[in-house]
């Protein structure tokens, strides 16, 4: 039988400001370890540390922009656009525009803090 997730679990962000992630599905959630997936919402002017994260996370953005600085640069990610950060490679995601970013972000597997490895 399929199992019916009625409500996110509200997650406590890292990051220079204030962000609502609202875990769906994942390891606080729904205690799934093999993927998460997470309604984000942050303020312009957000950023969080870097990260070389042990997990593959895809972010498909759906309002405003992400930006996501890699070693040799960085991209902005608009609306209906997706990124794939690849594990083990560092990156640092922020939201600078004018009104900052809603956006969807899925990690497989599913985000730890234990496998983040924030700078």
């Amino acid at each position: 039988m399929p199992t019916l997730v009625t409500q996110a679990t509200r997650i406590t962000a890292a990051g220079n400001k204030p962000k609502l992630i609202d875990e769906f599905i994942g390891r606080v959630n729904t205690n799934t370890a093999g993927v998460s997936i997470a309604h984000m919402r942050s303020p312009q002017g957000w950023e969080e540390p870097g990260q070389t994260p042990e997990f593959d996370e895809f972010t498909l953005v759906l309002k405003g922009m992400v930006r996501v600085r890699y070693k040799s640069g960085h991209m902005d990610v608009m609306p209906g656009q997706a990124v794939i950060a690849h594990h083990g490679e560092w990156v640092q995601y922020s939201t600078p525009a004018n009104g900052g970013a809603e956006y969807i972000a899925v990690c497989l597997p599913a985000f730890s803090m234990d496998t983040v490895h924030r700078d």
